[in-house]
């Protein structure tokens, strides 16, 4: 196994046309179909970078800002933004084209943290990430940023230390009811 790879190396994609069995009462594309495509295109690129099974860890943010029509085509792309010792962050985004017009819609982005695994499901290193360029630079920042809010977001609200009156405020007008009695 290599000790480093570009992100180039990994990069996974993937077209299907949308059926009418992957529509939802609404008449759009379910998301959940598309969950499951993102995970699936995650998983290939993770474990083409890894060359070893993968589980998927957190998904950080999934938006989804356009809808996707029945009889369009769908384009996930798929790459490495950042390694960590055992996981990677890969970096997903969504397209949709109508085949008749051929315009294209941003539909979603996204960030799957995969871990490697061995036989055994132990946690196995992965290779480290040759980054070539600014954009690829910018990738590997963000999502190191963001591990290190996941980790600071999760500490904050663990039960033991947790101070309600600090949190009290932040809900104040908020659609709820609180009553501690």
């Amino acid at each position: 196994m290599k000790d480093f790879k570009t992100v180039k190396e990994t990069r996974v994609s993937l077209t299907e046309l949308m059926l009418p069995s992957h529509s939802n009462f609404g008449g759009k594309v379910h998301g959940g179909y598309i969950l499951n495509l993102m995970d699936q295109i995650a998983f290939a690129c993770a474990s083409k970078h890894s060359q070893s099974y993968c589980v998927t860890a957190p998904v950080n943010r999934v938006n989804f800002l356009n809808p996707i029509e029945v009889g369009e085509l769908v384009t996930l792309k798929a790459s490495i933004n950042y390694t960590g010792k055992t996981s990677m962050v890969v970096g997903v985004r969504v397209e949709s084209e109508n085949i008749t017009t051929g315009k294209k819609k941003h539909c979603n982005s996204s960030y799957f943290t995969m871990v490697a695994k061995d036989g055994d499901g132990n946690n196995i290193k992965v290779p480290g990430l040759l980054i070539e360029d600014a954009d690829s630079v910018r990738r590997f920042a963000r999502s190191k940023y963001y591990k290190e809010q996941a980790h600071d977001r999760g500490n904050k609200f663990e039960r033991k230390g947790f101070d309600i009156s600090e949190y009290l405020p932040l809900i104040e007008g908020e659609n709820v009811s609180v009553n501690l009695g």
